[in-house]
C-alpha cells in the first residue's frame, strides 16, 4: 500500500506543479510512440515478448530538465499455456537532457495496472531509460520493473521510439 501511495502522490505532485506552467511550443510537448522488449527473470518463463504503446506529456523546466505524465499499454504474449496479459502505466518521469541534441537519461516512476491478470492488479511501476533525442524523435533502450501483487515481478529490457508533437 505505501508503494501505491508514493506513486500516486508522485503523479498527483506533477500535475500540481503543472498548473502554474507556460506552456508553448518551445518548452512542451506530446510525445507518441512504440516499443518491444524482451522479458527477464520470472517473466520470461510465461512470456515471450512484449510490444507497446507509449504515451507522454513533457514539459522542459529547463533547456536539460523535463518532468511530465506517462501512460501507455504493454502486452504481453504468453507463451506455452500462458495467457496474454497487459500492463496499463501512469507515471510520472523525469529527464535530463545533456545537449538539445544528442544522449539523454531519465526515469518513469508510477503505478502499474495489469489486465487479464487473475488475482492481481498491478503494482509499483519503474521504467529507467537512456537514449538519443533531437527535436523530433527519441530512441531509447529501457528496463521495465513492475512490482506487482502476490509477489509478481514484470520485468522486460527493450527499445522505443517516439515522436515529439509541439503543443
Amino acid at each position: 500500500m505505501k508503494k501505491i501511495i508514493l506513486a500516486l502522490s508522485l503523479v498527483a505532485v506533477s500535475f500540481t506543479y503543472a498548473q502554474d506552467l507556460v506552456i508553448t511550443p518551445e518548452n512542451s510537448w506530446f510525445k507518441a510512440g512504440v516499443n518491444v522488449g524482451l522479458p527477464l527473470g520470472d517473466t520470461a518463463d510465461f512470456a515471450s515478448l512484449t510490444v507497446g504503446a507509449d504515451f507522454r506529456a513533457q514539459h522542459l523546466v529547463s533547456p536539460s530538465f523535463g518532468i511530465g505524465v506517462a501512460s501507455g499499454y504493454n502486452h504481453f504474449f504468453g507463451k506455452d499455456d500462458f495467457q496474454d496479459l497487459g500492463l496499463i502505466p501512469l507515471a510520472g518521469f523525469v529527464r535530463y537532457y545533456f545537449q538539445p541534441k544528442g544522449l539523454f537519461f531519465g526515469t518513469d516512476l508510477g503505478y502499474g495496472f495489469l489486465t487479464n491478470a487473475d488475482n492481481n492488479s498491478g503494482g509499483l511501476y519503474i521504467n529507467p531509460q537512456i537514449g538519443f533525442h533531437n527535436e523530433k524523435w527519441n530512441i531509447y533502450g529501457f528496463y521495465q520493473h513492475t512490482f506487482a501483487q502476490n509477489d509478481i515481478d514484470l520485468q522486460v529490457v527493450g527499445v522505443g521510439v517516439t515522436y515529439n508533437i509541439m503543443f
